[in-house]
């Protein structure tokens, strides 16, 4: 047994858990009227994330019996910090853009230093699983189709967060 025998299913498994956990967010969301936006785009991101980590766990098998246990020190935590955004944003985190017209938006845990920390963590992720393994073409491969989708996604995030992030300011400079 190598050690992406253990190591993908891993991450599969938790990627499942924060599916269903979204798909929880999600009903709850819309039910108090949250509004979902850039659905077209999502099918590409969870065909991308699993052709991912399939080519991570093939690539070890036939490719490489390299690992780089540092690397996976890292990787790990990126995984303590891809908990504390799910636990910052609580009901409001989904893997899909839902806004709910009216809420403040998050300012604390890590969206006190960036917009955007889960993508970040999974573009690092991205790229480190597979570096791991000495899968240097997989990571590049992966981490560019994967940042094209980001910069599409962060666009569309940010347009439909406008309204709020507007809202927001508005009432921190005391003008509602």
């Amino acid at each position: 047994m190598i050690a992406a025998d253990w190591i993908v299913p891993a991450v599969a498994v938790q990627r499942f858990a924060e599916l269903l956990y979204s798909r929880r967010n999600e009903r709850r969301l819309r039910a108090r009227g949250g509004i979902e936006v850039g659905a077209e785009h999502y099918p590409l991101f969870i065909a991308l994330h699993t052709a991912w980590l399939i080519a991570v766990l093939v690539g070890a098998h036939f490719l490489t019996r390299l690992f780089d246990p540092t690397l996976l020190g890292v990787f790990l935590i990126l995984q303590l910090a891809r908990i504390w955004v799910i636990t910052t944003l609580g009901d409001f985190w989904t893997t899909r853009i839902l806004t709910l017209p009216g809420a403040p938006l998050i300012r604390r845990g890590p969206y006190r230093f960036l917009r955007h920390p889960n993508y970040v963590i999974v573009a690092l992720e991205v790229a480190i699983l597979p570096t791991m393994f000495g899968l240097y073409w997989i990571a590049f491969t992966f981490t560019a189709l994967n940042l094209a989708l980001l910069r599409h996604r962060i666009r569309v995030e940010n347009h439909a967060l406008a309204e709020r992030r507007h809202l927001d300011k508005e009432t921190r400079l005391g003008n509602v």
